[in-house]
């Protein structure tokens, strides 16, 4: 089932892992919305300005690519996105910002997206 899903801290630099999601959502058949403070395109689709707060319809899944200190101002924005879920990858664990989440009826993940679709439970 394809899942909407915006990547926040999106990279064109191959050795960064949101890089390497991208693509592996892509080939998995998922949307892919990178979202990142660099322009550039990964997976073949153009990266948004997150400084913009680009407005993204029908999110299922946000995956989080940025540090705990820099989710702080992006908070609202990705609440405001309204997404099912939000991936808290490997090294952006942030149970201050999990439990607004929860609080807000979105599910707080404490997961890696690239084990996630390499075990079949993305």
């Amino acid at each position: 089932m394809n899942k909407n899903t915006a990547i926040i801290g999106a990279s064109t630099n191959p050795s960064r892992y949101a890089f390497r999601a991208a693509h592996m959502l892509k080939d998995h058949g998922h949307t892919v919305i990178p979202i990142g403070i660099k322009k550039g395109e990964v997976a073949g689709e153009s990266i948004l300005d997150l400084k913009q707060k680009p407005e993204v319809e029908d999110v299922d899944t946000v995956t989080l690519y940025l540090g705990p200190h820099n989710q702080v101002e992006w908070e609202d924005y990705i609440l405001g996105l309204k997404p099912k879920r939000v991936v808290f990858n490997p090294g952006t664990e942030n149970p201050a910002f999990a439990d607004r989440l929860t609080a807000a009826g979105v599910e707080a993940l404490e997961a890696c997206t690239l084990v996630m679709l390499s075990v079949g439970t993305y």
